[in-house]
């Protein structure tokens, strides 16, 4: 019977939990990495590719030596490039309608230069191109309405061509970038994880008891003698 309490009362610097807690606290940091890394890649070999193509407009004056404004002007024209005018003048070239257009597109303008790059994305490379040329030529059609009261005009200056590689995703980016974020996670984890209580009893039902008033197998040696 002592035997069997010594056996039950002996490990008192020793706590039996979750599995998980066997693991160092380290342990996270590397576990989170790794699956980062995994989804990063599964995301960059299974992600729909989207290719990316730019055209370029220009803003010129209507007179000679009359450039003070065309930058102004340019950046003017810049924010309407998605406005609906602009989209339902390309929708038909463009193949698709201005709802979608208006995601597939983008624009940008130069703050010493006037001018407006367009640029077009989808799954295919001639499809990028045709949605970037199909705006830029809208764009100028568009703004050259009112080049008698502008005294600018726009021109479409280097059309887009089609692209031969994708843009994104790109595989080794989707990769450090999930790596990155799962040992974020773990780090986290890591600070938020609480630290084993290496006090607490071995088996259930003797939390009650103090550590301090339970002999010890020294100290019950004698009565193990005297039985």
């Amino acid at each position: 019977m002592s035997d069997q309490m010594d056996e039950t009362y002996a490990p008192h610097t020793r706590r039996r939990g979750p599995r998980w807690r066997a693991l160092p606290r380290w342990a996270t940091l590397p576990l989170g990495l790794g699956i980062g890394l995994v989804g990063g890649l599964g995301y960059g070999l299974t992600a729909t590719p989207q290719y990316a193509a730019t055209g370029y407009v220009m803003v010129v004056p209507q007179r000679a030596g009359d450039s003070s404004a065309t930058l102004g002007f340019a950046q003017a024209y810049g924010r309407i490039v998605t406005g609906s005018a602009v989209l339902a003048g390309a929708q038909a070239a463009a193949h698709l309608d201005a709802a979608r257009l208006r995601d597939q597109v983008q624009a940008a303008t130069s703050p010493d230069a006037p001018m407006i790059s367009v640029t077009g994305t989808a799954s295919r490379g001639p499809a990028a191109a045709d949605i970037a040329n199909a705006v830029a030529n809208s764009l100028a059609s568009t703004a050259n309405r009112n080049a008698t009261a502008t005294g600018v005009r726009l021109l479409v200056f280097s059309p887009a061509v089609a692209p031969t590689s994708a843009a994104s995703p790109s595989v080794p980016l989707s990769a450090a970038v999930g790596a990155s974020a799962g040992a974020l996670l773990g780090g986290l984890v890591l600070l938020i994880r609480p630290r084993p209580d290496f006090r607490a009893p071995l088996y259930p039902g003797t939390e009650h008891l103090d550590p301090a008033a339970v002999p010890g197998p020294a100290a019950r040696e004698p009565a193990r003698a005297a039985g």
